[in-house]
C-alpha cells in the first residue's frame, strides 16, 4: 500500500509540474527598459494643413464674424475627445502646443468650442470603390462580464469574470471600420481572418497586422480567398 500511495504522489507531482507556464526572461534588460520608457512618450504636433487654414476665411456674415474656421474648431475637439478633456482643458492644450511651436495663433475659446460644435459639419474621407483598400486588423478587449469584486469579497465566486474580444477590420487610408466579429476571450486572432475578409467588398491590396497574425493559415487564406477570385498580398506583419 505504501508504494502504490508513493507512485501516486509522484504521478501527481509530474502532472503539476507539467502544467506550469513557460517563463521567458529577458536577457537584454536595457533595450526592454528603454521599451517600457516608449510606451509613455508623447508627441502631439499639428500638420501645415491645419496651421495655414486655422483662421476664418470664408464669406462674411451678419452680426458678429468668426475668428477660426471649421477646421480649427474640428481639430481642437479632436483632441479634446483623443485625451478626454474638458473644453477649457481643451483650448488650454492648443494653447501650450502653439506655444511649443513658436507659432502666433490663439486657441479657440471654450465658449466658441460650445457654442461651434453644435453646426460643425465633418467631412468624413470616402474611399473610391475603384482602388483596392488597405487592410488593417487587428483586435482588444471589450467588456468585463461576471461578478463584481465586492460581491466576490463579502459572498465569494460562483462563478469567474470573463471578458469578449472584438476583432476589426479598418481601411488604412480613411480609418473606417470596414468589418467586425465579437467573440470569447479564448479565441485567437488569426482564426477571426476569415469572417472579417468575408464582410469587406471590392478588392483588397494588402493587410497588415500584429504577430498575433503571423500564421500559415492566415497568409493562405490571404493568398487565396475562397470568397472571390482575387489575389490579396502582400501581408504585412
Amino acid at each position: 500500500m505504501k508504494k502504490k500511495i508513493s507512485s501516486r504522489r509522484s504521478s501527481s507531482k509530474t502532472k503539476k509540474h507539467s502544467s506550469k507556464k513557460t517563463i521567458y526572461r529577458v536577457r537584454n534588460w536595457s533595450v526592454y527598459n528603454q521599451a517600457l520608457i516608449n510606451r509613455g512618450s508623447l508627441t502631439v504636433w499639428l500638420s501645415d494643413e491645419a496651421l495655414s487654414g486655422w483662421r476664418y476665411q470664408g464669406p462674411t456674415q451678419r452680426g458678429g464674424q468668426f475668428l477660426y474656421s471649421d477646421l480649427a474648431i474640428e481639430t481642437t475637439l479632436t483632441l479634446r475627445k483623443l485625451f478626454d478633456l474638458g473644453l477649457r482643458q481643451s483650448q488650454g492644450l492648443v494653447r501650450s502646443l502653439f506655444v511649443l511651436m513658436g507659432i502666433d495663433l490663439q486657441a479657440p475659446s471654450y465658449s466658441t468650442l460650445s457654442r461651434r460644435q453644435a453646426t460643425l459639419q465633418v467631412e468624413l474621407p470616402v474611399r473610391s470603390k475603384d482602388t483596392p483598400m488597405h487592410l488593417v486588423v487587428d483586435s482588444s478587449g471589450l467588456k468585463i462580464v461576471g461578478e463584481g469584486e465586492w460581491k466576490v469579497r463579502q459572498h465569494g465566486w460562483s462563478k469567474r469574470r470573463t471578458w469578449r474580444k472584438l476583432h476589426l477590420g479598418i481601411d488604412a487610408d480613411t480609418s473606417e471600420i470596414v468589418a467586425q466579429t465579437l467573440t470569447m476571450a479564448s479565441k485567437d486572432d488569426a482564426s477571426q481572418i476569415k469572417p472579417l475578409l468575408a464582410q469587406i467588398e471590392g478588392e483588397m491590396a494588402t493587410c497588415a497586422g500584429d504577430g498575433a497574425y503571423d500564421r500559415w493559415s492566415v497568409h493562405h487564406r490571404l493568398a487565396y480567398p475562397p470568397e472571390r477570385d482575387l489575389r490579396i498580398g502582400p501581408f504585412r506583419v
